[in-house]
């Protein structure tokens, strides 16, 4: 008993040892591994529709499904990030210029505003037009150049980024072929009641395709919705606007607005305003509603987790894991609130026996 104890023990510290040399040495390409795994889950149905299509052939229904991955996902977001890092250097070089100065558009606001507003700002101490001014530049200067760097970067890591992406294509191919036998071996070795099992895996699936088809569609909508807008009104960098706003729109409660409010703020108060209240109507009836309309439909009501959650886990996931963070974020919550809802039964189960 003696020996089988330390045999066990001995097994399950070479198992720990092995598991994070294994995990350390993927690090490297943990994102690609990442969303290798992500895209293979969200496509699956589409995935097994082929392969009744195609009469179980599996390589084939695997493949096609990876090149419409590639036409309707990577082709796309390649474009596109590609335009964005370009849009973004120019804008740096603009602002490095004196072209374009974010902290003049404020004063332009602070000056346009009556008086008594200004003396309420000023209380609350914002009304401060020269500090919050150089506060502005400074920002928007910072935030071109990082876009003007990772444009620098993608060109000198041209290469890393090729790897990774076929690590990506690599992997997805064989998780869309083989990944209901791995998922199937994976759920056996869980020591936990099939039950238990059951929920959490059903959880997961559920919250990774809720998280990305419907956080990422509805995010992606806004962002072009809001970008045309721009565009439509002669904002510059429309492309650059519409990006910044999808991304917010990951945020619940403040989403895209915090782009376009103050652009809207500044029409209003510097007397062009057909373009204010066009804006104003525009966010509010279309970009604002998309929210509403569309998440439920793409997610679904028994599946939502409370928006104070997402916004919670998705800042957290944003700060710790970086882009890949919008997902994992909120992931690891759905799972932590699964984990305590199974945690009554699980103490049942252990006084039963």
């Amino acid at each position: 008993m003696d020996n089988s104890n330390l045999y066990f023990r001995s097994f399950l510290l070479l198992l720990a040892a092995v598991s994070v040399a294994f995990i350390w040495i993927l690090l490297p390409y943990y994102g690609a591994i990442f969303w290798g795994a992500i895209l293979a889950l969200i496509f699956m149905p589409l995935n097994r529709s082929l392969l009744d299509k195609m009469h179980g052939r599996r390589n084939l229904a695997a493949l096609t499904t990876l090149l419409i991955i590639i036409l309707i996902v990577i082709i796309p977001l390649i474009l596109i990030t590609a335009s964005l890092l370009r849009e973004g250097a120019e804008v740096y070089q603009r602002i490095s210029s004196g072209e374009f100065n974010l902290g003049a558009y404020f004063e332009q606001i602070m000056n346009a505003l009556p008086k008594s507003v200004h003396d309420i700002l000023l209380r609350f101490g914002v009304g401060d037009v020269f500090s919050l001014r150089e506060k502005l530049s400074t920002m928007a200067l910072q935030g071109s150049k990082y876009l003007a760097s990772q444009a620098v970067n993608v060109g000198q890591n041209t290469f890393q980024f090729l790897i990774g992406m076929g690590v990506m294509l690599y992997l997805l191919f064989f998780l869309l072929r083989d990944g209901s036998n791995l998922a199937r071996h994976s759920k056996s070795l869980i020591p936990l009641s099939e039950g238990h099992k059951q929920h959490l895996f059903r959880k997961f699936a559920t919250v990774v395709r809720a998280t990305v088809k419907g956080n990422i569609v509805v995010a992606a909508t806004q962002g072009t919705l809001g970008g045309m807008m721009f565009w439509f009104l002669g904002i510059e960098g429309a492309l650059l606007w519409g990006v910044l706003m999808a991304f917010l729109s990951l945020l619940p409660a403040v989403g895209a607005a915090i782009i376009w409010v103050p652009v809207a703020v500044y029409f209003l108060v510097t007397g062009a305003m057909w373009e204010g209240i066009t804006l104003v109507l525009f966010g509010v009836l279309v970009i604002g509603l998309v929210d509403n309309i569309l998440r439920p439909l793409l997610v679904g009501k028994d599946t939502k987790i409370p928006d104070y959650v997402i916004l919670v886990s998705t800042l957290g996931g944003l700060a710790v894991f970086g882009l890949n963070g919008f997902v994992i974020g909120p992931l690891f919550a759905a799972l932590f609130i699964a984990c305590w809802d199974l945690f009554p039964s699980a103490i049942k189960l252990n006084q039963e026996d």
